[in-house]
């Protein structure tokens, strides 16, 4: 079996503080590594001093703290376990937004998602994941966090060291992939997007996750694949204004960075998606993904799948081009799959291509199903 090399990082209890700076402590390397690509990114494309960046992260506590409260205090605890401040731990957690509200221009695209429900799998299970593509730069920042807190489901994810969200999984059979859906629609102040990956990931079924992706004031578009253990998935366009949804076709959803269920009105005239090789990529995907009706196999199946280099270097599975600069240069930083009928979590520490998949030690399982329930839910038949 391929050893797990991405860290893992657990942090359990009741008190956010104490969460964090176990998370601080155990990712210090990381987040310095973080803070550094950072300051040196937005220096270089938004003409942001890290301590500019720092000082503006602040206006996002008050909208954190009425959408998910303890989410503050976590990240201040993380600030006490790195060595670091609050403003560096929240600029972390909103690079997405720094990134793009300031914006780079023509920003690459970040993500190729997908889901496959039991009838499209040969061995009846249900699948979920994706390439998370950004930049090469943090790489080495990357790490799993395993969140167990009293009265809500055992979180999985990977995340950039520092941040409280991302992509991931939970005890009660949710499963949230996220990819970035860039659109400029004037907003104001809003909740980052790792935030509301957060919540949506802290609770226990699908109606309770898609209130927290419909029901926030958000300041940047992204889109949202969910994906449930009981046979169910949908992917969610989310702009500050309005949203559009999509469901599986023959048991497959994909999507990878542009507008596919509708354009927002603001930009429909001129529309025009900055993530052009996103208009192959989820084709490529659905396409290669096909073959696991026919076979048991989903791991490998979803390996090939995720390791498509049509167009490279900006393809499914993506490499650096070297007519990038260092800062800007793009690379599947990892790639995961998740079997949501027996718990398994597999990750890719970087491109698929060469990277296998490794199962982390933990089931997903072994955390709450349900309140108050820790038992595995019984396995559809293989």
């Amino acid at each position: 079996m391929t050893a797990l090399t991405i860290p893992l990082i657990e942090i359990s209890g009741a008190d956010p503080v104490q969460r964090g700076r176990v998370y601080g402590e155990a990712a210090r390397p990381q987040i310095e590594t973080a803070i550094a690509f950072y300051a040196e990114l937005f220096a270089r494309s938004a003409s942001l001093s890290w301590n500019q960046v720092v000082e503006r992260s602040h206006a996002w506590v008050p909208y954190i703290d009425d959408y998910l409260p303890g989410a503050v205090d976590e990240m201040r605890g993380i600030a006490e376990g790195s060595g670091r401040n609050l403003g560096e731990i929240l600029a972390l957690n909103g690079r997405a937004e720094l990134s793009h509200v300031n914006p780079f221009d023509d920003v690459p695209g970040e993500c190729t998602s997908f889901a496959i429900m039991s009838e499209a799998s040969g061995d009846g299970h249900v699948y979920c994941g994706q390439n998370w593509d950004w930049r090469e730069g943090v790489r080495d920042t990357v790490v799993l966090l395993r969140i167990e807190q009293p009265g809500k489901p055992t979180i999985l994810m990977q995340v950039e060291a520092g941040q409280i969200g991302k992509h991931g999984a939970n005890s009660a059979g949710l499963a949230l992939n996220g990819n970035g859906l860039v659109a400029s629609i004037p907003a104001g102040m809003g909740v980052p997007l790792n935030f509301i990956r957060r919540k949506v990931l802290e609770q226990w079924d699908m109606n309770a996750a898609l209130r927290a992706v419909l029901r926030v004031r958000q300041s940047f578009s992204t889109n949202v694949l969910l994906t449930h253990r009981d046979d169910f998935a949908i992917d969610v366009e989310t702009t500050p204004g309005r949203h559009g949804w999509l469901y599986p076709t023959d048991g497959l959803l994909v999507h990878a960075n542009h507008f596919e269920a509708f354009v927002p009105s603001q930009i429909e005239p001129t529309y025009r998606p900055s993530s052009i090789d996103s208009l192959y990529r989820g084709y490529r995907v659905r396409q290669a993904l096909r073959r696991a009706r026919t076979e048991r196999d989903i791991p490998a199946v979803a390996r090939t799948a995720m390791s498509d280099h049509f167009s490279a270097p900006y393809s499914v599975c993506t490499h650096p081009d070297e007519a990038d600069h260092p800062v800007d240069a793009q690379l599947t930083i990892a790639s995961s799959l998740v079997d949501l009928t027996t718990g398994e979590y597999r990750i890719a520490a970087g491109p698929p291509c060469t990277n296998d998949y490794a199962v982390v030690p933990h089931n997903l399982y072994d955390g709450p199903t349900r309140p108050g329930k820790r038992h595995a839910p019984a396995l559809a038949s293989a």
